[in-house]
């Protein structure tokens, strides 16, 4: 009798196993694929937006080009961003900082609105920075996306806030005042002493001529992006299923189909 009990209870088992592999939750949410023409329309649209910039000459890799459009498309779709500019920096610290490194980019124009110098942290490097931190008093960069805040007046005269974006990579640049102000060791007269820019606390600082123009042109909610490929760097804004959708909705929504009426002969 206790045989047939469990072979009843195994029977009973196995049926169940079969339903629950079988069952998938009604609320389950869907991940759908992109397929190749859809992609392929996004990368042709990045890649022709970079050549209509031509900053390949001025050392901007199309690599880190995409990472901060990619970045800028996810934000706007997380609505962190102006509803009103298409403004986009870009500052790669894979450069020396005797390199113009930082861009300034109007998408909407489709125009480099300036290329110029911004220093790293003192801890970071001498020339090139290598080492990045997100912890206070570390005189280090932070690396990643940041959405520009609200200007204010300080030690270095006007200033940009910054709100880092990436847990754990530069989301303690408040309470660290990383901020955009300009520095008279950015230039090309520090350079010739030098050899290299001079360093900040951890700030993206610019020359200081230059400092009102640069704050009034990204402040107010404006992507700022700092790349390094000298720590290894996630982010969940680098999503590219993401960027290609609110393009295709924004940037790359097909024209209307015409009707044509032919005429009967």
């Amino acid at each position: 009798m206790r045989k047939y009990i469990l072979g009843g209870l195994g029977i009973t088992l196995i049926t169940f196993s079969l339903f629950s592999l079988g069952w998938k939750s009604p609320i389950e949410k869907k991940v759908r694929k992109r397929t190749p023409t859809e992609q392929s329309i996004y990368d042709h649209y990045v890649s022709d937006l970079y050549d209509s910039l031509h900053v390949e000459d001025s050392g901007l890799r199309m690599e880190v080009f995409e990472r901060a459009l990619t970045g800028f498309y996810n934000l706007k779709n997380a609505g962190k961003l102006s509803g009103t500019k298409s403004v986009i920096s870009v500052a790669d610290m894979d450069m020396l900082s005797s390199s113009k490194r930082l861009w300034i980019i109007d998408l909407d124009q489709k125009k480099v609105i300036l290329n110029t110098w911004v220093a790293h942290g003192q801890h970071s490097g001498a020339d090139k920075a290598t080492q990045f931190s997100n912890v206070n008093d570390s005189y280090q960069s932070s690396i990643g996306f940041y959405v520009t805040g609200e200007i204010y007046t300080g030690k270095h005269g006007k200033s940009l806030r910054l709100d880092g974006m990436d847990a754990g990579f530069n989301d303690n640049a408040r309470s660290r005042s990383i901020v955009v102000h300009g520095a008279s060791y950015v230039g090309q007269g520090t350079i010739n002493a030098l050899g290299r820019l001079g360093r900040s606390q951890g700030c993206p600082a610019v020359a200081q001529e230059l400092a009102n123009t640069v704050i009034d042109t990204i402040e107010g909610k404006t992507v700022l992006f700092i790349n390094s490929s000298a720590k290894q760097y996630t982010s969940r804004f680098l999503d590219e299923h993401v960027a290609a959708d609110f393009a295709q909705l924004k940037v790359l929504t097909p024209l209307p189909p015409v009707t044509v009426t032919i005429p009967e002969s």
